[in-house]
Protein backbone atom coordinates (compact mmCIF):
# COMPACT_ATOMS: atom_id res chain seq x y z
CA UNK A 1 0.00 0.00 0.00
CA UNK A 2 0.93 3.57 -0.73
CA UNK A 3 0.64 6.46 1.17
CA UNK A 4 1.65 9.66 -0.38
CA UNK A 5 1.72 12.94 1.62
CA UNK A 6 -1.18 14.93 0.19
CA UNK A 7 -1.91 17.85 2.94
CA UNK A 8 -0.13 19.66 5.65
CA UNK A 9 -0.89 22.60 8.43
CA UNK A 10 1.54 24.38 9.68
CA UNK A 11 0.12 25.72 13.00
CA UNK A 12 0.91 28.94 15.26
CA UNK A 13 0.65 32.45 16.70
CA UNK A 14 0.76 35.69 14.73
CA UNK A 15 -1.50 34.76 12.13
CA UNK A 16 -0.21 37.87 9.69
CA UNK A 17 3.50 37.27 9.60
CA UNK A 18 3.11 33.64 9.22
CA UNK A 19 1.17 34.10 6.02
CA UNK A 20 3.89 36.52 5.14
CA UNK A 21 6.34 34.50 5.61
CA UNK A 22 5.50 31.68 3.52
CA UNK A 23 4.32 33.30 0.78
CA UNK A 24 7.07 36.01 0.92
CA UNK A 25 9.91 32.99 1.19
CA UNK A 26 8.98 30.51 -0.48
CA UNK A 27 6.48 31.81 -3.13
CA UNK A 28 3.32 29.84 -1.92
CA UNK A 29 -0.14 31.13 -2.82
CA UNK A 30 -1.64 32.36 1.02
CA UNK A 31 -5.39 32.52 0.54
CA UNK A 32 -7.43 33.52 4.27
CA UNK A 33 -10.48 31.74 4.55
CA UNK A 34 -11.31 33.68 7.45
CA UNK A 35 -9.80 34.22 11.23
CA UNK A 36 -7.28 31.48 12.19
CA UNK A 37 -7.29 29.89 8.95
CA UNK A 38 -5.80 30.26 5.26
CA UNK A 39 -5.77 27.83 2.60
CA UNK A 40 -1.97 27.21 0.76
CA UNK A 41 -1.26 26.37 -2.46
CA UNK A 42 2.45 25.91 -3.56
CA UNK A 43 3.83 25.96 -6.49
CA UNK A 44 5.20 22.62 -9.09
CA UNK A 45 2.34 19.86 -8.03
CA UNK A 46 3.88 20.05 -4.33
CA UNK A 47 1.34 19.00 -2.01
CA UNK A 48 -1.22 22.09 -0.59
CA UNK A 49 -1.73 22.45 3.27
CA UNK A 50 -3.01 25.11 5.27
CA UNK A 51 -1.78 27.61 7.85
CA UNK A 52 -3.89 27.80 11.01
CA UNK A 53 -3.98 30.06 13.92
CA UNK A 54 -2.89 28.99 17.32
CA UNK A 55 -0.92 29.12 20.68
CA UNK A 56 1.32 26.51 19.92
CA UNK A 57 3.42 25.86 16.76
CA UNK A 58 3.40 22.57 15.06
CA UNK A 59 3.60 20.75 11.43
CA UNK A 60 1.60 18.06 10.63
CA UNK A 61 1.48 16.13 7.75
CA UNK A 62 -1.90 14.61 5.57
CA UNK A 63 -1.37 11.12 4.67
CA UNK A 64 -3.51 9.37 1.96
CA UNK A 65 -4.64 6.27 3.15
CA UNK A 66 -6.47 3.17 0.99
CA UNK A 67 -8.71 1.80 4.08
CA UNK A 68 -9.05 4.90 7.10
CA UNK A 69 -10.32 1.80 9.76
CA UNK A 70 -7.51 -0.27 8.69
CA UNK A 71 -4.99 2.27 8.68
CA UNK A 72 -6.16 3.24 12.62
CA UNK A 73 -6.72 0.07 13.62
CA UNK A 74 -2.55 -0.57 12.61
CA UNK A 75 -1.09 2.69 14.34
CA UNK A 76 -2.71 1.39 17.40
CA UNK A 77 -0.91 -2.19 17.34
CA UNK A 78 2.53 -0.40 15.95
CA UNK A 79 2.40 1.99 19.35
CA UNK A 80 0.72 5.04 18.37
CA UNK A 81 -2.50 6.38 19.37
CA UNK A 82 -5.99 7.68 18.07
CA UNK A 83 -5.98 11.77 18.64
CA UNK A 84 -8.85 12.33 16.52
CA UNK A 85 -11.34 9.31 15.63
CA UNK A 86 -12.44 9.24 12.13
CA UNK A 87 -14.73 12.34 11.19
CA UNK A 88 -16.01 13.67 7.89
CA UNK A 89 -16.41 17.13 7.87
CA UNK A 90 -18.28 17.41 4.64
CA UNK A 91 -15.83 17.59 1.85
CA UNK A 92 -12.78 14.66 3.24
CA UNK A 93 -12.75 12.00 5.94
CA UNK A 94 -9.53 11.98 7.99
CA UNK A 95 -8.43 11.15 11.43
CA UNK A 96 -5.59 11.95 13.41
CA UNK A 97 -2.78 9.70 15.24
CA UNK A 98 0.20 9.64 17.29
CA UNK A 99 3.31 7.97 16.23
CA UNK A 100 5.10 6.02 18.77
CA UNK A 101 7.14 9.39 19.94
CA UNK A 102 3.82 11.51 19.85
CA UNK A 103 3.92 13.36 16.40
CA UNK A 104 0.75 13.98 15.05
CA UNK A 105 0.26 12.60 11.73
CA UNK A 106 -3.72 13.30 9.81
CA UNK A 107 -4.79 9.91 8.22
CA UNK A 108 -7.41 11.10 4.84
CA UNK A 109 -8.98 8.00 3.28
CA UNK A 110 -8.25 8.38 -0.32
Amino acid sequence: MQSPVVHFDIAGPNEKEQHLFYADLLGWNVDAKGPGYALVRTPDGGPNGALIDADTASVTIGIAVADLDAALARAVELGGSVLMPRTDNGWVVKAQVTDPAGNVLTLIQQ
